[in-house]
């Protein structure tokens, strides 16, 4: 019987034209990107063209981005750099309660060194209103920091409206786009967006790769000391094969972004439906406005963790969340937003979420053994 991988928020597997790729700049390319002589330049090439790429992708200029290890690094970038670079202008940060951890621990930091935090509550769809971030904007507001979608339940946020807002106000705009790049078509300066994130291993390429989007103008401290690469603003030898990996698989993410939204639809609604036609009590967490590859689902009268041994043992690969928090004996921190602290939601929810490799055969056996657990564990 083969696996079923439905967790494609957490990772996704590589695109073989990725690792074909990567195998060939590893085995052709072996200088250094800083070097001046003719093996350097030509890997100083592979990283201009990704850079290239990366940048035409969100609509943004080639000096804009800066790689990084990830999405981590990427946040991590943003909301240290501009706190530190703008602490002359002000101490405030907005947020919200639903951001991954890699913002809200960053977040978590700057209060200890006394900078102040407005976390914004979100409803019971996952949503922020845009009201509650301009009443909570002030004169030393320097960053205002909202993810783009969530990456549990997929909740996509009013971002082009965030963006109208601030253009009234000098804090700076950050969004996380880590879940919604390759799915959302992201435009930096439609969305009036000053720093964005994203992660390569979210749409099909190498782990350990990302960029950060800054807006020309943005003041940003380091947050990493050594060489000058990346414009002095991030220290360390490229990782050129992974960049070249990153770039083919941004390729291959626009080539294919019509297609995919089609068929992730596709099975998300087939998925449902199925489970309807089970007969099993469930309910569909966040909004209909969602990510389409994402669906995170409360099944009343179960556990999670027996759900998800369950499903491990029918050979299915689920979540509960996000993947960075794996272990953790804590309840989700974005339910909890949603739903409350004691709400029931935080116990009994499971993310599926859907990409390469699925079909809807896979989808119509995930819910037929999703059911016949459900319905084992509710007796």
């Amino acid at each position: 019987m083969e696996y079923i991988y439905v967790d494609h928020a957490a990772t996704t597997p590589v695109h073989p034209e990725v690792i074909q790729v990567m195998a060939d700049t590893m085995a052709n390319v072996i200088g250094n990107p800083s070097s001046v002589h003719s093996f350097g330049r030509k890997a100083r090439q592979i990283v201009d063209e990704a850079r290239t790429k990366a940048a035409s992708s969100i609509n943004a200029e080639f000096q804009e981005i800066i790689f990084t290890s990830g999405g981590t690094e990427a946040d991590n970038m943003a909301i240290l750099g501009v706190a530190y670079a703008n602490r002359d202008k002000g101490n405030h940060i907005i947020t919200t309660q639903i951001e991954h951890h890699a913002v809200l621990h960053a977040c978590e930091h700057l209060e200890k060194n006394g900078f102040s935090v407005t976390y914004l509550p979100v409803d019971r769809k996952g949503q922020v209103d845009v009201n509650e971030l301009k009443n909570a904007l002030r004169d030393d507001t320097i960053l205002v920091s909202i993810m783009y979608a969530n990456n549990e339940v997929g909740t996509i946020q009013p971002i082009r409206e965030i963006g109208e807002l601030l253009k009234n106000h000098p804090a700076y705009f950050h969004t996380d786009a880590v879940q919604a790049y390759g799915t959302l078509p992201i435009d930096v300066k439609r969305d009036g967006i000053d720093l964005l994130s994203v992660s390569s291993h979210k749409i099909n390429g190498p782990k350990g790769i990302g960029f950060l989007y800054v807006k020309d103008g943005v003041k940003l401290a380091k947050t990493s000391f050594g060489g000058e690469q990346e414009r002095k603003r991030r220290a360390g030898t490229e990782n050129v094969p992974a960049i070249s990996g990153f770039k083919k698989a941004i390729e291959l993410m626009e080539q294919s972004r019509s297609e995919k939204l089609e068929k992730y639809h596709l099975l998300k609604s087939l998925f449902i439906e199925k489970l309807k036609a089970e007969e099993i009590r469930f309910s569909v967490n966040g909004s209909e406005n969602s990510l389409p590859h994402i669906v995170n689902m409360s099944f009343p009268g179960t556990n999670v963790e027996q759900m998800l041994v369950n499903l491990d043992l029918e050979r299915i690969a689920a979540s509960s969340g996000s993947a960075c928090t794996a272990g953790s004996l804590e309840p989700s921190h974005v339910l909890a937003a949603m739903f409350g602290k004691n709400s029931e939601e935080l116990y009994n929810s499971i993310r599926f979420s859907f990409g390469m490799g699925n079909t809807e055969e896979q989808i119509e056996q995930l819910a037929q053994k999703t059911a016949a657990i459900v319905r084992r564990l509710v007796r």
